[in-house]
């Protein structure tokens, strides 16, 4: 069997959890054996240090189970993240999207560099719509617990995705039901 070793194109499987400052768990996310966790190892931008060391040598159906620290996963929660945008700019066809921009409401938005980011709506104000762009797992501890699906070499193709996010884990599918990818560089906020 091949190991988990820089260069293998690895599909992992997991349940992600928010641990609570209690000691419980939450679960808050789970990849599915159809839509896996699609990485390759030591090559795929933003992998969140902990997680890739754990799994680092494993192979098909080795198991992992990993508690991250904050800072180490998805970051601290970042006041600076929370913006004051001007309605206008959530006005389609003349009017204000008030079906789309409700408080609660998770907004894609493009940042000036054109990467995608999804932003919570906090507030909305006659003038402003307050947003928090941090990720929704900001300043909470996790674990990843889960088992490996696959394990090859990665092709030529894998190494130099053309599509996803930019971060090397093809993930076309950021902002649907996986936006808590794992990987950790801002794609799936």
């Amino acid at each position: 069997m091949e190991k988990i070793q820089p260069g293998k194109y690895v599909e992992l499987g997991y349940d992600l959890y928010q641990v609570n400052p209690d000691g419980t768990e939450t679960l808050v996310h789970q990849t599915n054996v159809a839509d896996p966790e699609k990485i390759i190892f030591g090559v795929t931008r933003g992998m969140i240090r902990p997680l890739e060391q754990a799994i680092d040598g494993l192979e098909k159906d080795g198991e992992f189970d990993v508690k991250v620290k904050a800072a180490e996963a998805f970051g601290e929660y970042d006041k600076e993240q929370v913006a004051e945008l001007e309605r206008d700019i959530f006005v389609v066809d003349g009017k204000f999207d008030e079906e789309v921009i409700k408080v609660g409401a998770v907004v894609p938005m493009m940042t000036a560099d054109g990467f995608r980011i999804n932003g919570l709506v906090k507030e909305v104000t006659p003038t402003h719509v307050i947003m928090d762009f941090n990720h929704p797992l900001a300043g909470k501890d996790v674990r990843f617990k889960g088992k490996i699906i696959a394990v090859r070499d990665a092709t030529p193709e894998e190494l130099q995705p053309e599509g996803g996010c930019g971060c090397g884990c093809d993930h076309d599918h950021c902002g649907e039901d996986h936006d808590h990818c794992g990987c950790g560089d801002g794609c799936c906020h």
